[in-house]
């Protein structure tokens, strides 16, 4: 089994709807965020996948959520743009472009500061 890890970030607004705190108001977060695969084989160059594929993917999504008020994008509409579900999103759209007979996304990490983060991951 190989596992690979990419680490990428992003920054934007979002308000907890329903949340008794501050963080129901409108504030922000650089995010981290960390995508881990995995592969139970090589291709034939001996790669799980090209760093620079997964990277791109990686970018192209976060870049829909860069400099953005997550609560207003389709995805965040109904869900609270936690870090939980930030984190469940990012696995979603990453997964749909990378994942091929014997790779996967495993799990994806979203660091909302250096001292707290969620992680959505494939049992």
């Amino acid at each position: 089994m190989y596992e690979l890890k990419i680490e990428d970030s992003f920054a934007a607004a979002h308000r907890l709807r329903e949340y008794k705190g501050q963080c129901e108001d409108l504030h922000g977060h650089n995010w981290k965020i960390e995508v881990v695969v995995r592969a139970d084989r090589l291709n034939e160059i001996g790669l799980a996948i090209d760093f620079h594929e997964l990277k791109s993917v990686v970018k192209e999504v976060l870049e829909e959520l860069d400099h953005t008020f997550l609560n207003d994008l389709p995805y965040f509409v109904e869900e609270n743009p936690s870090s939980e579900n930030i984190s469940r999103h990012i696995f979603e759209k990453v997964s749909g472009q990378v994942e091929r007979e014997g790779l996967w996304v495993h799990r994806v990490t979203a660091w909302e500061s250096e001292r707290a983060c969620a992680s959505f991951l494939r049992d």
